[in-house]
C-alpha cells in the first residue's frame, strides 16, 4: 500500500463519517472503530504499533484530563481508539479546523474546545470555561500543551494548560507519550505527508495523576514521562 492508496482510504471514511453526521448518525462508537481500522492500515503498510500502559487507565476515573505531546495529525484520528470506550474524549483544537471540509462535521460530533491561537489569555479562559463543563458532562478533554506539531520533544514549549484545568475541574490528569512521526507533515497540504513504514508508531500512557498546590511538581513530572517514553520508542 502506497501513501496515496492509504489516504484514498482514509479520505473514504472522513467522507461516509460526513454523510452520517449530516443524517446525526455518526457515533462516538463509529469513531472508535475508525480510529482502530486507520491503525490497522498501518499496520498493513508495516509500521510497527506500540501501545503501552493501557493498564493504567483501570485506575483511572472515567472522566480525566489527558496530556500528551503532538507530533502529527495521526493523534486526532485514532486517540479515541487507543484510550477505549471508557472514555468518552474530546479535544482542545484550533478553531480552523471546524472549517475542515467533511471533516468538521465528524469533529463537531464531539464538542470540541476551539481557540484562535490569536489571544492566549483569552484561549485560556474558553479552555478553562469550556473544558470544565465537558467534565461536568462526562466528556474527557485531550491537551496538546504545545500548541503546533512537534517531531522533537521541547519541555519548553510544553506549557501547563493540561495542569491547570484537571486541577480547575478536580479530575485526575494522565499523561501520554506519543510518537506519530510516521505519517509525516505534508509539504502542500500539511495534515497529509508520507506514510513512512520504517518509523514505529508508540502511545506511552501513563498512570493518574492528581494535581496538588500550584501543579509544578506534576507538570515537572508529566515532562519527565513524556521524555522517558520517547527514548524508548526511538530506541
Amino acid at each position: 500500500m502506497t501513501s496515496l492508496s492509504f489516504y484514498l482510504k482514509v479520505l473514504k471514511k472522513i467522507a461516509l463519517g460526513f454523510f452520517k453526521s449530516k443524517r446525526g448518525k455518526f457515533t462516538y462508537k463509529d469513531l472508535i472503530h475508525e480510529g482502530l481500522s486507520i491503525l490497522e492500515l498501518l499496520k498493513q503498510m508495516g509500521c510497527p504499533i506500540i501501545i503501552q500502559g493501557k493498564e493504567n487507565l483501570k485506575e483511572a476515573d472515567s472522566t480525566c484530563v489527558f496530556v500528551a505531546n503532538h507530533m502529527s495529525t495521526l493523534e486526532t484520528f485514532v486517540l479515541p481508539a487507543v484510550l477505549g470506550e471508557k472514555f468518552r474524549v474530546t479535544f482542545v483544537v484550533k478553531d480552523s479546523l471546524l472549517r475542515y471540509p467533511f471533516f468538521n462535521e465528524i469533529l463537531k460530533t464531539l464538542k470540541p474546545i476551539a481557540v484562535t491561537r490569536r489571544n492566549p489569555k483569552e484561549d485560556y479562559k474558553v479552555v478553562m470555561q469550556e473544558g470544565v463543563k465537558r467534565i461536568k458532562d462526562g466528556v474527557s478533554v485531550v491537551v496538546f500543551p504545545q500548541a503546533t506539531r512537534e517531531i522533537i520533544f521541547n519541555p519548553d514549549k510544553f506549557n501547563t494548560l493540561g495542569v491547570k484545568l484537571a486541577q480547575k475541574a478536580d479530575v485526575q490528569l494522565i499523561p501520554i507519550a506519543l510518537r506519530t512521526d510516521a505519517w509525516a507533515v505534508g509539504k502542500i497540504f500539511k495534515d497529509f505527508g508520507r506514510i513512512d513504514p520504517t518509523k514505529p508508531i508508540c502511545f506511552f500512557i501513563g498512570r493518574p495523576i492528581k494535581i496538588e498546590g500550584k501543579g509544578i511538581k506534576e507538570h515537572l513530572q508529566i515532562i519527565d514521562f513524556i521524555r522517558q517514553s520517547l527514548a524508548k520508542c526511538y530506541n
